[in-house]
């Protein structure tokens, strides 16, 4: 163990070494120190508050459109990722992102194509430069029409 003395800001910092076990190092600082924090609310809460089927003629049924409606709360977001699960949420099937404008409220629709009918899991992800939010919903696809 070493130690040294030091002023910074009229006041005494204390500093000390310790070898450990594993192998590192940890440095140990006592006193007064300065630094500036940033404070960053972040995107706090998503919700999936409507998922409507898109109504579609016999020669466009080849993929049912859904739309879903999100909002949030906190900061606004800049992209929106979707990501297609089995039922169960574990096996991902696609996932899909695109950058949004989202100007003053967090209210937004996201359209998806589902290729054939089936239950799947959606997460719906909103995010920004420091922070994401997610929403999940477990959506039944039943040709053009979903539940």
């Amino acid at each position: 163990t070493t130690g040294a003395t030091s002023n910074l800001d009229s006041s005494t910092t204390d500093e000390s070494m310790e070898d450990n076990p594993d192998g590192g190092c940890h440095i140990y600082r006592y006193g007064y120190y300065r630094n500036s924090i940033s404070v960053v609310e972040g995107i706090l809460e998503v919700n999936i508050i409507q998922m409507t089927s898109i109504q579609m003629t016999e020669s466009q049924a080849e993929n049912a459109l859904v739309d879903f409606v999100v909002t949030c709360q906190g900061s606004l977001p800049t992209d929106v990722c979707t990501v297609v699960s089995d039922p169960t949420c574990q096996v991902s099937k696609s996932m899909v992102c695109d950058p949004i404008i989202v100007t003053d409220e967090c209210l937004l629709t996201v359209r998806r194509a589902f290729e054939e009918p089936g239950t799947y899991c959606i997460n719906i992800t909103l995010g920004d430069d420091t922070s994401q939010a997610l929403a999940s919903a477990l959506i039944s696809v039943n040709g053009g029409k979903s539940t």
